[in-house]
């Protein structure tokens, strides 16, 4: 009896410090307001200093929205391959709008990152999370792939290769072209 109530102790203790671990993908799921099949949610931003637009000006055309921050690790890993294998390829398309936000930050601090490092996307800011808040309460980066009618395509939380590539795979199928 000792050696079984040893072990169902020991298979406890191992599980409550594996839980948090293993329900990881479930925490991120709560945080995500919206979901594949759902509309974006309709939304002003500035595209310029002064000058302002709203998602739904964009319908008709694929558009691919990323949520990121000059101090994310993630962020640094995935942003040279949206410049490098997204707006590179599909920038003269114009069924195609590329949107990147700077989550809590403002027009100066992104546009330093931009040029740090050579994006050539746009990079906005939502300094206060207005946009952000509309599609989840906290983790970055996150990318959203909508359709021409507004529907969400593809999101993913963090980033990874996998994600990646899937959503090169979707946005070549979209666009006509492939990898």
């Amino acid at each position: 009896m000792v050696k079984n109530t040893a072990v169902k102790k020991f298979i406890f203790f191992l599980f409550i410090l594996l839980a948090p671990v293993l329900t990881s993908a479930q925490v991120a799921d709560s945080t995500t307001l919206t979901h594949v099949g759902s509309t974006c949610p309709s939304f002003t931003f500035e595209l310029d200093k002064g000058k302002t637009a709203q998602i739904t000006d964009y319908r008709g055309k694929i558009i691919l929205i990323n949520f990121f921050a000059t101090w994310c690790g993630p962020c640094r890993m995935e942003l040279p391959r949206v410049q490098k294998e997204i707006w590179e390829k599909y920038q003269s398309d114009p069924k195609f709008a590329l949107f990147v936000f700077g989550r809590e930050e403002g027009w100066d601090k992104v546009l330093g990152f931009k040029k740090a490092n050579n994006y050539t996307f746009a990079m906005l800011p939502d300094e206060h999370r207005k946009i952000y808040s509309l599609f989840a309460t906290q983790y970055i980066p996150r990318t959203l792939l909508i359709d021409e009618k507004g529907t969400i395509l593809f999101q993913s939380v963090g980033y990874s290769t996998r994600d990646m590539d899937n959503l090169l795979a979707l946005l070549g199928n979209k666009l006509g072209k492939t990898l």
